[in-house]
C-alpha cells in the first residue's frame, strides 16, 4: 500500500480597514480562531468554513494526511501590528519549511495588511514556495472582496475565491480548491493561475450576488469558465476600505498550463465587462432619520415584524469599531412607539460595569463616541439591564454554520420600547444564534436597528419583514469619495 500524500494547511485571514482607529493584535485573532495540529480536524468537522471543507476532503479520501499548521482569524478591524503579523507568518512559514510535503493549502482572506507590511498575502506564499521549493503544488482560497496582488499567482498555482456574497460557499471553495490540488499531485493536470487587476474599486453595498450587477458578473464568469475549459473564473469585488496598492477589483483565473493565451483573454474580457458595470455598483442610500421614516411607514402599513435597520458604515465586518453614533442617536430621537432593539455598541468598560452591577440595576451611560469623535458625540442613555451573557453560541444560520463564536461577554440595557446591546468586542450580528443568547424574540420586535450590512441578509432576510440599509458618518461609508485614501487613484472610485 502506497503512504499517503502529505497535504500542509494553514490559514490567515483577516480583512484591515485602513480607516478604522483600531489597530488589530494578536489577541483577536487568539479570540476568534487559533487551531493548530491533531485538535483541529475536531473543532473544524462540520463546519461551513473553509477549514470544514478541508477536513471534509480528508475524511473523504484516505490517500491524505493533512496536517494543520496555524490557522488563524480575526474580526475585519484596522491594520494588524506588524510584529504581531510578522509572528503568524513565520510560524506558518517555520512549519512549512519544517518537513517535506507534497502539496499546500492555504486559506487567506485577500485583504489582510499590515502597520507596516502593506501585502502580506505576497509576503507569506513567497515565502511559502521558498520553504516548500518550485515543485510542491499550492492552493490558496481567498475571500470575494480580496485586494489581490498579481505577483501572488508567481507562487500559487491555484487560486480560487468564493462565489457567493454573503458568503455562503466559504466550505465549497476549499473544496474545489482542494480537488484541482488533487489533480495536480496524482499527475493529471498541470496548473496555473493569473490575476488580472480592474481599475475601480466599487463598494459592497450592491455587490449582493443574488442581484445585479455581482450576480450577473459571478455568472458570466461561470459560463466563461465552462465555455473555456477553464478549472476556476472568480471575479473579485475587492475590499473599498482597505488602502493598498492593490486595493481595487480584480479576476482570477486557475487553467492548464498549455491555455495560458485563453486564460489571459477570458480574464481581459472580464474585467472590461466588470469595469462596464461600475456605476451600477454606487448605491444610493437615505440617511438614518430617512431610513427610520421608510421603517415607520413599512410598519404602519402592516410590514412583518421586525423591519431591519442596517448602520452600514460602522459594520464591523466592514472594520467598524462598534462605536459611530448616528444611527442610535437618531433611533432615540424619534423615540419609537413599538419595541425596538439597537446592537450594538462596542464598550468593553461599560461591559464591565453592567456585570457588576448585575440584572436589575439601572446604569447611567454615554454610547458611541468613545474611540473618535470623527463620527459624532456619544449619546446619554440611562438603562435597565434586562440580561448578561458571556457572549457565546454557535453559528446555526448559512454562513459559517457549526462555528463556535466567542464574542466577550454582553449586557442587555432596557429604556422604554428601546433595548441596547453592548459588547466587549465589536461583531456584527449576522446569525440568528446571537438573538438566542440575548433573549431576543425577533417576533416580538419591530424595529431591529444594527451594524451590519449584506451578509446580516443571510442569516435574517427570511425573518424580516423588510431591510433598510441607511449612511452615517463611520469608518465605512459608502460614498469612497469621502476617505482620504493614500494608495487608491480617484479614477478608481467614480466611473469613468
Amino acid at each position: 500500500m502506497s503512504a499517503a500524500r502529505r497535504l500542509a494547511i494553514a490559514r490567515l485571514w483577516h480583512e484591515a480597514n485602513a480607516f478604522s482607529p483600531v489597530v488589530t493584535r494578536l489577541e483577536h485573532f487568539r479570540r476568534r480562531e487559533w487551531e493548530q495540529g491533531a485538535q483541529a480536524p475536531a473543532t473544524y468537522r462540520g463546519t461551513a468554513t473553509e477549514m470544514g471543507g478541508a477536513v471534509a476532503f480528508l475524511d473523504a479520501d484516505p490517500g491524505w494526511h493533512g496536517t494543520f499548521l496555524r490557522c488563524t482569524s480575526a474580526p475585519p478591524g484596522g491594520l494588524v501590528e506588524q510584529a504581531d503579523l510578522d509572528a503568524i507568518i513565520g510560524e506558518i512559514v517555520a512549519g512549512l519549511a519544517a518537513e517535506e510535503w507534497d502539496a499546500v493549502y492555504i486559506s487567506l482572506h485577500g485583504a489582510v495588511a499590515g502597520t507596516g507590511d502593506p501585502g502580506p498575502d505576497h509576503t507569506l506564499l513567497r515565502s511559502a514556495r521558498a520553504a516548500v521549493g518550485p515543485d510542491v503544488p499550492i492552493a490558496v482560497t481567498f475571500d470575494m472582496h480580496a485586494c489581490l496582488d498579481p505577483r501572488i499567482a508567481d507562487h500559487a498555482d491555484i487560486v480560487v475565491g468564493y462565489k457567493t456574497y454573503p458568503h455562503v460557499d466559504m466550505a465549497q471553495t476549499a473544496l474545489k480548491a482542494l480537488a484541482l490540488l488533487d489533480r495536480m499531485t496524482r499527475g493529471r493536470e498541470r496548473l496555473r493561475s493569473l490575476i488580472q487587476p480592474v481599475p475601480m474599486l466599487p463598494p459592497s453595498h450592491r455587490m449582493r450576488t443574488a442581484g445585479e450587477p455581482m450576480g450577473g458578473l459571478v455568472r458570466l464568469a461561470a459560463e466563461t469558465e465552462a465555455a473555456r475549459g477553464l478549472r476556476d473564473v472568480t471575479m473579485f469585488g475587492g475590499f473599498a476600505y482597505a488602502d493598498t496598492p492593490w486595493t481595487r477589483a480584480s479576476v482570477s483565473v486557475c487553467f492548464q498550463e498549455e491555455d495560458g493565451q485563453a486564460a489571459l483573454a477570458a480574464a481581459n474580457e472580464l474585467a472590461v465587462a466588470m469595469k462596464r458595470r461600475h456605476a451600477d455598483f454606487l448605491p444610493a442610500l437615505p440617511d438614518a432619520r430617512q431610513g427610520l421614516e421608510q421603517a415607520r411607514l413599512l410598519l404602519e402599513k402592516g410590514a412583518s415584524w421586525p423591519v431591519a435597520v442596517l448602520e452600514n458604515a460602522d459594520n464591523p465586518l466592514s472594520g467598524g469599531a462598534g462605536d459611530t453614533p448616528g444611527l442610535f442617536r437618531a433611533l432615540v430621537e424619534v423615540r419609537p412607539p413599538w419595541p425596538a432593539l439597537f446592537a450594538s455598541f462596542c464598550d468593553p468598560r461599560l461591559v464591565a460595569e453592567a456585570h457588576a452591577a448585575g440584572v436589575g440595576a439601572t446604569i447611567e451611560a454615554s454610547l458611541g463616541g468613545r474611540l473618535s469623535p470623527d463620527f459624532g458625540a456619544p449619546v446619554p442613555f440611562s438603562g435597565e439591564i434586562v440580561r448578561l451573557t458571556d457572549g457565546r453560541f454557535v453559528n446555526s444560520g448559512p454562513m459559517e454554520r457549526g462555528r463556535p463564536e466567542a464574542v466577550g461577554r454582553t449586557a442587555v440595557l432596557q429604556n422604554g420600547h428601546i433595548k441596547v446591546v453592548i459588547a466587549e468586542t465589536a461583531q456584527s450580528v449576522n446569525d440568528p444564534a446571537w438573538c438566542a443568547l440575548h433573549g431576543i424574540d425577533l417576533a416580538a420586535t419591530a424595529l431591529f436597528c444594527t451594524k451590519a450590512k449584506n451578509h446580516f441578509r443571510a442569516g435574517f432576510e427570511h425573518l424580516c419583514g423588510a431591510i433598510i440599509d441607511v449612511d452615517t458618518p463611520g469608518p465605512a461609508p459608502a460614498n469612497l469619495a469621502l476617505l482620504p485614501y493614500r494608495n487608491v487613484p480617484p479614477s478608481f472610485i467614480l466611473p469613468s
